[in-house]
């Protein structure tokens, strides 16, 4: 009796080694030909050196100040001021390496003051935070009067406190740290309530501590808002010394930049004036670079504002 399915249909043919290898090599060569570099090609080069953010956020400033710098010089010498007026950035430069010897000490005087009344007003900011944070009715109770702080003009206490405090140099260290005290306690504060509630849920479910809570949650969740608190406080903490030794007068060796603004005023030597000023500019620009530069350090390697690249 013949078998309905022959048995040549059903055995299945078997594929020779070559066969079979042969479409693994055709799809394997592909991908080699697209991964393998050509001999000779170079490698990817880097881009231009103005094409890099770096270079960029330099010298494109920079490019701006020689603009601006070459306009006033041109407006000067056009119109022919004179220079009791508006002194012309030559002579401003002029001044400012004539008269180096008061005005580099007047300098460090007034930076000795600012980066005194920065660090009082960082760390008691630091320290208000750290006890406004561990209850809502604390904080309730005196952040009006931070606010009062903020608002009260220092022109109007500095008279006050140079009184009150004998000292020239430590009344107006207080009065540069009150006018850089509130960035510090508004911005630490509120990083230190802006915690994930999960991760706060997580601390409270594993019994944590106030103090664990506060060193291990709420600090890393409030350093970029600390650190944003610091650029903001550091320029201030300078318009606080110059407005402290404005109102104090002090001359002498312990004569800061303020002082030499007014006397300069008072002689009319508009250009000594005018090369102050630009001390005192570049101080707040420096000031606001170091802080920057801070903020690039603790936080460059993993929060998204500084890791971001667009």
């Amino acid at each position: 009796m013949s078998t309905p399915f022959p048995s040549a249909s059903i055995a299945s043919p078997v594929a020779s080694p070559v066969a079979a290898s042969s479409p693994v090599t055709a799809r394997s060569a592909p991908a080699q030909a697209t991964t393998a570099r050509p001999a000779g090609q170079a490698a990817p080069q880097r881009p231009p050196l103005m094409a890099q953010p770096r270079v960029q956020r330099v010298v494109y400033p920079m490019l701006v100040g020689l603009v601006l710098i070459a306009l006033w010089q041109g407006l000067v010498t056009a119109m022919e001021l004179p220079p009791y007026l508006v002194p012309s950035p030559i002579l401003m430069m002029k001044t400012l390496f004539t008269d180096w010897a008061a005005l580099g000490g007047s300098l460090w005087v007034t930076v000795k003051i600012t980066v005194l009344a920065f660090v009082v007003a960082t760390v008691a900011g630091v320290l208000v935070s750290f006890l406004f944070v561990q209850s809502k009715r604390i904080e309730t109770a005196l952040f009006p009067y931070a606010v009062l702080l903020q608002v009260t003009p220092i022109v109007a206490v500095a008279p006050l406190i140079i009184i009150w405090v004998k000292d020239p140099t430590a009344s107006m260290v207080i009065c540069a740290a009150l006018v850089a005290l509130f960035p510090i306690i508004s911005n630490t504060t509120l990083g230190l309530r802006s915690v994930d509630p999960d991760l706060q849920s997580y601390f409270q479910l594993n019994r944590a501590t106030r103090l664990q809570t506060l060193l291990r949650l709420r600090t890393p969740s409030a350093l970029p808002y600390f650190f944003g608190g610091l650029r903001i406080s550091s320029g201030l903490a300078l318009i606080g010394a110059v407005v402290a030794e404005f109102v104090a007068g002090t001359g002498g060796q312990g004569a800061g930049l303020a002082y030499q603004i007014l006397q300069a005023g008072f002689q009319l030597n508009i250009p000594r004036m005018f090369a102050a000023l630009l001390l005192i500019s570049l101080t707040g620009v420096a000031l606001f670079v170091l802080m920057a530069w801070l903020t690039r350090v603790a936080l460059g390697g993993w929060h998204a504002s500084e890791t971001s690249h667009d």
